[in-house]
């Protein structure tokens, strides 16, 4: 096989934690695999592995409308000089600018990952909505050409997405966990521990973790919370530097930056909790359950297909810090609980997140098996 497949992705980082695994199993088939991103420090990592990088100038937020026509040109220009078979787009702006510039190229078969459709789909507003209006037309455009399929990760984005455009459209769930680098095991810490790791942004829920932290901190003193992950200055709902330090002043949470080993993370907490507005599949709750621990979750698009409820872990209603500490509270007094969910979220995690049954999903769309 001789076949070229172009992932073109926001930035480096995202693409080795989400979607490594189909460039490198494409590697083992024979394919021929380039990736267009935005680099940080991350390329001599991917060409090591034998993939080919190409450097794309592309921002995250907004860089205004001259910014953005230049990406939409070199996105298209980098398409056409490697003239790939298969096209898999990810993240908004490549799915948008890749899928228009591909509809003047030659490609026998394009891939649309919409792993979440974003803050703009979260906002209220006027402003919002007429972006949300126009994005919406976007998509109709980029995804409806020829020889286009689209994957979703949960049932709110596929139903979304079928009403915008008529392509054929797959839910895989999420990108898959390495079950044999996220292993499972017994509690073993002295005081109940639980955790958050994420990108630091508002909408992921950061501050209503803090404040079910204080509510819970009154009642259980040697309960200890965690939150893992950095600020994301591209992000409109990042936090800041300033926001950072006011809640290590608190004494109330242990901040951490990202961590390279969510894994043991995991298994030395107790819960993990992810109150987010909404997501695409959260791969940190599918990494939570993995390492069998009980999830604490947001009753919204993405969180709630992430667990099975009552079974694997628990919902709150979304951006209410009370009910997300009583639905953590349920967890700290009731060690049965969270041991009979850690189990159940194992063998979900087995059932349903295996690194390998997702990569098989992505070929068979690939290669033309479904």
């Amino acid at each position: 096989m001789n076949n070229r497949i172009l992932f073109l992705v926001n930035i480096d980082w995202f693409f080795i934690s989400h979607r490594l695994p189909l460039a490198l199993e494409a590697l083992r088939k024979g394919y021929e695999v380039h990736i267009v991103c935005a680099i940080t420090n991350k390329k001599e990592h991917l060409e090591s592995l034998g993939l080919k990088v190409h450097p794309l100038s592309i921002s995250r937020s907004g860089v205004g409308i001259k910014g953005e026509i230049k990406s939409f040109i070199e996105i298209y220009k980098t398409i056409k000089k490697i003239s790939p078979d298969i096209t898999h787009f990810v993240t908004i702006k490549p799915v948008l600018y890749g899928g228009i510039a591909s509809r003047f190229l030659n490609i026998s078969k394009k891939v649309f990952a919409i792993s979440g459709l974003g803050f703009i789909f979260i906002k209220q507003g006027f402003k919002a909505s007429l972006i949300r209006f126009i994005v919406k037309r976007m998509y109709q455009f980029a995804l409806s050409d020829k020889n286009s399929y689209v994957i979703v990760q949960n049932p709110d984005d596929k139903k979304i997405i079928e009403s915008i455009v008529k392509t054929p459209t797959f839910l895989i769930r999420g990108s898959g966990v390495d079950l044999n680098a996220y292993k499972y095991f017994d509690e073993n810490n002295e005081n109940i521990k639980i955790s958050m790791a994420c990108r630091l942004l508002k909408d992921k829920g950061v501050f209503e973790y803090i404040e079910a932290a204080k509510i819970l901190k009154n009642k259980f003193k040697n309960v200890e919370f965690e939150l893992y992950g950095d600020i994301d200055i591209h992000n409109p709902a990042s936090l800041t530097e300033s926001d950072i330090k006011e809640i290590k002043k608190d004494n109330i949470i242990k901040v951490y930056g990202f961590s390279s080993d969510i894994s043991t993370v995991f298994s030395n907490s107790n819960i993990v909790v992810l109150p987010s507005y909404r997501e695409g599949l959260p791969k940190v709750l599918l990494e939570a359950a993995a390492c069998g621990r009980a999830v604490v979750t947001t009753d919204v698009p993405g969180c709630r297909d992430a667990i099975e409820v009552n079974k694997t872990g628990l919902l709150c209603k979304v951006k209410d810090s009370n009910s997300l500490a009583e639905e953590i509270e349920k967890l700290i007094i009731n060690r049965n609980l969270r041991i009979s969910m850690g189990k159940a979220g194992r063998e979900l995690a087995i059932n349903e997140f295996n690194i390998k049954k997702v990569i098989e999903k992505h070929f068979a769309i690939y290669e033309g098996k479904i």
